[in-house]
């Protein structure tokens, strides 16, 4: 995403201190689990402040990779399928 120029490097490490500090915050133990969270959160920010999908978009694409994970054979590629 940044490579076609939807956020710049300048903006992703501004978005991902954000997440953490929000975070940090509410309670987290800063231990290094949950950093991925913190990743995720600040991509989905900036794709919602870019307007390429909304928090509900997005809210649905989790479950849908939810259902698909929960019925992919283990060892088996994960496929998000349409509708």
């Amino acid at each position: 995403m940044q490579e076609r120029g939807v956020f710049t490097w300048g903006e992703w490490a501004d978005e991902l201190a954000a997440a953490i500090r929000a975070a940090q915050a509410a309670g987290d133990p800063d231990d290094g689990t949950t950093y991925y969270r913190h990743w995720l959160s600040a991509l989905e920010s900036l794709v919602t402040k870019q307007s390429l999908a909304t928090r509900e978009e997005l809210h649905e694409r989790h479950k849908a990779w939810e259902a698909a994970a929960a019925s992919t054979p283990h060892g088996q590629p994960i496929v998000l399928r349409e509708g």
